[in-house]
């Protein structure tokens, strides 16, 4: 705490001095707190948050990159290469600080609240990046984290390509004729289900990949009953990898609720990797392609999605 106090002061003061202008004029961005952030020097940037990292490496920016936090896991060369500020939720302000940034982006609803507090009092410029389940909010997205960074032209070619492949999507989606019922379960707990509502990057996913979400009452994520979960009546779960506490299939074939649905009776259980189905970044519209022909197996006749996010460079 003494630490914390100490450094508070010092970065009121200004007398450590962590912003060294790059641009005098400096660049507008307005953020997810509605509040507009002057940018002056983009050299020495912090990423905190998946989605901004693929973006800012899609971007060609990864030089430019002095940390990332542990969500940065494509590509993995993220990680590997730059030093990690930990996990997007609970962050250190001296970990962030520490690598003398003179920017930092970070996904909304990065934290604690109090590291996110003590950030905004110091003299470097804090990003916020709105974080929009939705195809218009990722591109959005794309657009932000350019124009901070100084490199509209670029992240107007990243949208663009990502905006023809979500094109290819919609597509898809009008061959669906009976959507199936997901039910996205981030994990088992005590023998409860922790699944996800709407307004959330489940949802949008799902809807993307022409299903509907088995779950139809309420916003976010809920621990759910055995009662709730016969009632929803899913045909399929969707999890995320996640290493040794990977939800696995059996222990939802012989759940008590899952074992009265479709899902058990039909061995239907679908696990993706957790940035790539759920970050949404550049690569969504192809995991929801992926995700979607899992649904659908009958769709891959139609034949391949041909990413223009794959053919396009936008890195120079």
């Amino acid at each position: 705490m003494t630490f914390c106090r100490t450094l508070t002061q010092l970065l009121i003061s200004g007398t450590i001095a962590l912003v060294s202008p790059a641009h005098a004029a400096g660049i507008t961005v307005h953020d997810a707190r509605n509040r507009d952030v002057t940018v002056a020097d983009f050299a020495r940037t912090v990423s905190i948050g998946g989605a901004i990292t693929e973006i800012l490496y899609a971007l060609g920016l990864e030089s430019r990159l002095v940390g990332v936090d542990t969500t940065s896991l494509y590509p993995a060369a993220a990680l590997h290469d730059k030093p990690n500020v930990g996990y997007m939720r609970q962050i250190s302000a001296e970990g962030v600080l520490g690598l003398n940034p003179t920017l930092i982006l970070a996904i909304q609803g990065s934290g604690p609240r109090e590291t996110m507090d003590l950030l905004e009092t110091a003299k470097v410029p804090l990003v916020l990046v709105p974080e929009t389940f939705s195809e218009d909010g990722l591109i959005e997205k794309i657009k932000l984290v350019g124009h901070a960074m100084g490199v509209d032209a670029r992240a107007e070619c990243l949208s663009t390509a990502v905006s023809a492949d979500l094109a290819q999507l919609r597509a898809l989606r009008t061959k669906v004729t009976k959507p199936v019922r997901v039910m996205f379960v981030m994990s088992l707990q005590n023998g409860r289900a922790m699944v996800a509502g709407h307004k959330t990057a489940a949802d949008e996913i799902i809807q993307l990949a022409g299903a509907a979400n088995a779950v139809e009452d309420y916003d976010g994520y809920k621990i759910i009953g055995d009662e709730a979960i016969v009632a929803a009546k899913p045909d399929v779960v969707l999890s995320i990898e996640r290493g040794k506490e990977s939800l696995q299939a059996d222990a939802v074939y012989t759940h008590p609720g899952f074992a009265l649905t479709p899902v058990a009776a039909n061995k239907s259980f679908i696990t993706m990797d957790g940035l790539y189905l759920l970050g949404f970044g550049p690569r969504t519209a192809a995991a929801a392609r992926d995700l979607s022909v899992k649904l659908y197996p009958a769709l891959a006749d139609g034949g391949a999605f041909k990413s223009a996010l794959s053919a396009t460079n936008c890195r120079q």
